[in-house]
């Protein structure tokens, strides 16, 4: 098996799947991509652009797109005709707003590759390997967002710089939820870190190893784009990125886990993004107060 040295105790990178077909949004995501759907008042990719950033990563963002389908390259572009429209109309907060957004691509390099066809997370992942090289990088998933005080990528970075490993986010769930889930089987190391034993994909609650379930994040090291080429595809013809972990575990890989700090916001289905506006909406600092006395009013 090829071997590489990570010279690097940070992360300077980010992979993004968006290439999906987002079937359980139509036919919402025929219009709009999931990607896209708003969250209170910014779409739901703003929230991964903010973590990213706000965990230190300042070299590429790599999006995995369906050809054709850029509208979230679309979004990070700048337009000059709608900013001297708002300068005229003295828009100044909004401008602000779109300022940040425009930062971000000063920040960053804002990468595409092209997944032709939806054949599993790891298969999208492996479009980007190209981009990564050698070095450790992000995955962040668009399903998931994460409420945190702490960025949860930051608090993976920093299980990173003293592992240097690949590292998985986990969240405690309900036993009677667990089945829809990514789940761990581990070795407690310390406080909310620990060492991956087993993946098993949805297990049913009465066989789950445990009640950790992964959360959308990790940290990957180069050697899982090795085991993400060779791993075996499901009946569904889809390359999943917990197999291949899985398999490096099995092989005698060390790979561990970090029970993040933060509120995991699960934006998969209609009602997991509907609870998902919920959840921000109330907490927003302009519009969180007056929505709680319309609830009151209304229930």
């Amino acid at each position: 098996m090829e071997t590489f040295n990570i010279d690097n105790s940070t992360i300077r990178k980010a992979i993004i799947p968006v290439a999906g077909l987002a079937t359980r949004f139509l036919t919402l995501s025929k219009a709009i991509p999931k990607e896209l759907l708003p969250l209170v008042d910014q779409p739901a990719i703003q929230y991964l652009l903010n973590e990213i950033v706000g965990s230190g990563i300042n070299k590429d963002i790599i999006f995995v797109v369906r050809p054709k389908k850029k509208n979230v390259l679309e979004y990070l572009e700048r337009s000059l005709e709608l900013e001297k429209i708002l300068i005229e109309r003295k828009e100044k907060d909004i401008l602000k707003e779109l300022e940040k957004l425009n930062q971000i691509s000063k920040n960053v390099s804002i990468l595409s590759a092209s997944q032709k066809y939806p054949l599993g997370d790891g298969h999208a992942i492996m479009q980007a390997s190209n981009f990564i090289g050698k070095e450790a990088c992000a995955v962040l998933f668009p399903d998931d967002i994460i409420d945190s005080k702490i960025p949860c990528l930051a608090q993976l970075i920093n299980v990173f710089k003293t592992c240097q490993k690949p590292v998985i986010a986990l969240k405690k769930k309900p036993k009677d939820e667990i089945s829809s889930y990514g789940v761990v089987e581990v070795e407690k190391i310390a406080n909310r870190f620990y060492k991956i034993k087993k993946i098993v994909e949805k297990p049913s609650a009465e066989v789950a190893p445990s009640d950790l379930a992964i959360a959308g994040r990790y940290i990957i090291t180069p050697e899982v784009f090795g085991y993400l080429k060779k791993t075996q595809p499901t009946k569904k013809k889809e390359i999943i990125l917990a197999n291949a972990l899985n398999d490096m575990v099995e092989d005698g890989n060390i790979i561990y886990g970090y029970e993040f700090e933060g509120d995991w916001l699960e934006c998969g289905s209609k009602i997991g993004w509907l609870k998902s506006n919920f959840h921000l909406c109330l907490k927003h600092p302009k519009y969180g107060e007056e929505l709680r006395k319309y609830l009151k009013e209304i229930l």
